[in-house]
């Protein structure tokens, strides 16, 4: 695997950044959608995400990366390894290991085997035993899928990332197999809209979504150009350059987790976000719980106590105008529905 370009060294495109941190913070959100013009850096970005995250704790030996501290969430093999045995009456401890999370892409060409898991073929040919090779569902559990090119994804590969991101559970059931393995996954995906609309099944399924524009202001172009050029000459130099900015990045969401369940959300924000969603005709309430777990996991990367009115303005739009109805009578784009709503709601 090559060096990732420091996520710190991303020039702009804040935006997108502040999503995925939020991401990394609360994976509740439910992802993160980049769409926009070529070459802007909507993958470099998901890339540098991998180099920037801590490393999580996971039971040696799991092909599904499965939290020793969480016996919900793990798969049966460690859960029967975990329970007491014999005379034991308290569960013996899984030994764990600290491994980078996972940052996995899912190319548009995988097959659907690829995707969730298969038999084992050559063990089943020499040994004449029937066993599960893991998937790419399985390797980004309690990590990060990506998908570039979403919107050119199979209809096939589209349905069966819908159920596995509303159940977080891949199940087998295909050449005399029978398994189901945890798949808690954080969705990534990048596109650009020229080449075709996504699904709106899987486009609700995206906690946030950001618009990725091309700088339009001559030094932050050149700005890119040069950071892009240095690291092109000398990558381990570049990345020394960067690592306090990194350690920096990394330390506040390390913080931002810790203190994200003590972060409260008061009837008066919670009230604010329901007007918000009503005025823009959202369906359903996947809208204000993604903007709620937004505004808290951008409070808490602040180091705030409570979600006040700034954290609402800043994530609303990536947590909003990817679910608005298109309005015959209203040409301007989602963007300025959701900002004009903002003004309204909070001039009141």
């Amino acid at each position: 695997m090559g060096i990732a370009f420091p996520f710190s060294a991303i020039v702009g495109q804040d935006e997108m950044k502040l999503a995925l941190m939020i991401a990394a913070v609360d994976p509740k959100v439910g992802g993160v959608l980049a769409f926009g013009d070529r070459g802007a850096g909507k993958s470099t970005a998901v890339r540098a995400l991998a180099a920037l995250l801590p490393p999580m704790s996971a039971v040696v030996g799991c092909p599904y990366q499965c939290d020793p501290a969480d016996a919900a969430a793990q798969c049966a093999a460690c859960r029967a390894r975990s329970k007491p045995g014999g005379k034991a009456k308290k569960p013996a401890a899984l030994k764990a290991h600290q491994v980078p999370v996972p940052v996995i892409d899912l190319p548009l060409g995988a097959t659907e085997d690829r995707v969730v898991g298969a038999l084992d073929l050559e063990r089943a040919l020499a040994h004449g035993e029937k066993s599960f090779e893991p998937g790419l569902l399985a390797r980004a559990n309690r990590g990060f899928l990506y998908i570039d090119e979403v919107n050119l994804l199979e209809d096939h590969l589209v349905d069966l990332l819908l159920d596995v991101a509303a159940s977080g559970e891949n199940v087998v059931e295909r050449d005399g197999l029978s398994i189901r393995h945890p798949a808690r996954i954080v969705l990534v995906g990048t596109g650009n809209p020229e080449e075709g609309e996504l699904r709106p099944q899987l486009l609700d399924r995206f906690g946030l979504s950001v618009e990725v524009k091309t700088p339009g202001d001559l030094p932050t172009r050149i700005e890119v150009i040069k950071r892009r050029d240095a690291f092109e000459t000398d990558q381990a130099a570049f990345v020394a350059h960067w690592d306090k900015e990194e350690a920096k990045h990394r330390k506040r969401i390390l913080a931002a987790r810790e203190h994200i369940g003590s972060v409260k959300v008061a009837d008066r924000e919670l009230e604010k976000t329901a007007r918000l969603c009503m005025a823009l005709g959202t369906d359903g309430l996947r809208g204000e719980l993604t903007l709620m777990r937004a505004a808290r996991a951008a409070a808490a990367l602040d180091g705030a106590k409570a979600v006040d009115d700034s954290h609402l303005k800043t994530v609303a739009p990536m947590a909003l105008q990817h679910r608005l109805r298109r309005n015959p009578l209203d040409d301007s784009g989602s963007s300025v529905r959701v900002e004009r709503a903002l003004n309204e709601l909070f001039a009141s």
